[in-house]
Formats: structure tokens, C-alpha cells, sequence
């Protein structure tokens, strides 16, 4: 069995820790800092064999440089020089195996223009997809344009319904509160906040998420909706699906 620990980094940042049953070796997923890292290693008498990247930002590639010199791990992600210790650069459509499980990459463009996601393996399927897809929200466009992260968005909820959605930060309640303004009659939305409020009370994560839930409570996802589209006219166009997500997109970013 897989198991997908949550290391927390910063203010929000997860680092995601992926073990195999009872063995040593172990693998993470985007290590901007190595100080977590090493403690929960340490801690644990763990091995770190390899290290999945999805993208260039420093939150997601700062730990690289001492993880790297102290523990020599595989190091695998995007076609993107700025990423030194990058051994294996992968793209959409190539595949590996970590821990002994297949892994499929996605290129999801928009957040950054090198940003790829992990599917992994298991019923459900495991989905590492940095900054690009969050709970109740999506990235926000530094180097891409609305079309391209409204394509990677579509392709991410096109997955099973009970994929399990890793994203790279605990954005979750700040998501969900503009959402309620997007939206503002969901009512699996506004259960779910509860949940999620819940949760942080207690310090706990609000992820992993699924793919089903974000279809039925994440604006992004949701552009077709017309209460959404009405609440978003206010904001900027919406005659199309791809209008009303760059209005959104738009909107959240000065929310």
C-alpha cells in the first residue's frame, strides 16, 4: 500500500512524503525546503530514493540543493533548465515508476508554462498537482494564459470522480470563500466549509480532496453554471465558458 503523508513547509506549502508499505526508501513531492524534509526523515530512520518536481517556483524547488547533496535521491520533473538538479525531465504522456508504482505525467500549463502534475497509482488514483488544481480554487496565471489553465483544468476533471487530489497548499477555506461569493446557492459548498473549518481548528489538513468534490463545489471547474456566470457578469464578460474563467480568475485575484 501507498501512503501519502502531509509535511507541512512555510505558512501553507505541503510537501507531500509517498511511502510503500513498511520500507525505507520514500519519495516527495515538491521539497521547498529541506528542513522538514530531513527532520521527518530523521525522525522516522527513512531514506529519501526520490523527488518528483512540478514546476520551477522556489516554494516547490528550494530544499533541492541539500536534499540532493545529502541524500543523492533520483530527481524527476519538468523540461525546464532553471531546475539544475533535474536528472530525469519528463512530459505529458511520458510514465515512470516510483516505489515500484507507474506514474503517468500531465502537462497542466497556466499556473507556469513548465507545470506538470503526477497521476499515480491506485483505485483511487493519486493526483500531484502542485499549484495548478486546489480545493475549491486553481493557481493563480504567472506565466500562462486563462485558455491554458482552463484546458489543464478541464483535463484534471475529466479524471475518475474518486481521484485523490494532492495540491501543493492549504488554500482551501480562503477557496471556499470566494466561492461562496461566485456561487453563492451551493449548498455541498457550504457543508464542506464547515468540514474544512473544522478541520484547521484542530490543525489538520484539509486535503487531499477528490475530483468529484471539486466538480461539484469549485468555481474553476464550474464555469458553466449559470448562478456562476450571473454572480461573474458583474466582474467582466461571460458570454463564454472561456470568458467566464478569465473573469473569475480575474476576480479572485483581487478578491
Amino acid at each position: 500500500m501507498l501512503s501519502v503523508i502531509p509535511i507541512p513547509a512555510f505558512d501553507d506549502n505541503y510537501i507531500w512524503l509517498l511511502r510503500q508499505d513498511s520500507t525505507k526508501d520514500v519519495a516527495v513531492v515538491d521539497p521547498g525546503d529541506a528542513k522538514p524534509v530531513i527532520h521527518y526523515l530523521e525522525r522516522e530512520n527513512l531514506t529519501l530514493s526520490t523527488i518528483l518536481i512540478t514546476h520551477h517556483h522556489h516554494d516547490h524547488t528550494g530544499g533541492l540543493p541539500e536534499l540532493t547533496k545529502r541524500y543523492s535521491p533520483r530527481v524527476i520533473g519538468p523540461h525546464n533548465p532553471q531546475i539544475k538538479e533535474i536528472q530525469e525531465r519528463v512530459g505529458d504522456g511520458d510514465d515512470f515508476r516510483v516505489l515500484g508504482r507507474r506514474f503517468e505525467v500531465m502537462a497542466v500549463p497556466g499556473h507556469t508554462l513548465d507545470h506538470i502534475a503526477f497521476l499515480g497509482p491506485g483505485t483511487p488514483s493519486l493526483l500531484f498537482c502542485g499549484d495548478t488544481l486546489f480545493c475549491g480554487g486553481c493557481g493563480r496565471l504567472f506565466e500562462g494564459t486563462p485558455e491554458q489553465m482552463q484546458a489543464s483544468l478541464s483535463r484534471l476533471a475529466a479524471l475518475s470522480e474518486d481521484t485523490l487530489v494532492f495540491a501543493a497548499h492549504e488554500y482551501t477555506l480562503a477557496n471556499l470563500r470566494f466561492a461562496q461569493a461566485a456561487e453563492p446557492d451551493n449548498k455541498i459548498r457550504d457543508r464542506l466549509m464547515k468540514e474544512c473549518q473544522r478541520a484547521r481548528d484542530l490543525d489538520r489538513p484539509t486535503l487531499p480532496s477528490t475530483i468529484g468534490r471539486e466538480r461539484q463545489i469549485n468555481p474553476f471547474l464550474r464555469v458553466d453554471n449559470q448562478t456562476l456566470r450571473s454572480a461573474a457578469s458583474a466582474h467582466g464578460s461571460t458570454d463564454s465558458s472561456e470568458s467566464t474563467f478569465a473573469t473569475l480568475r480575474a476576480w479572485k485575484d483581487n478578491f
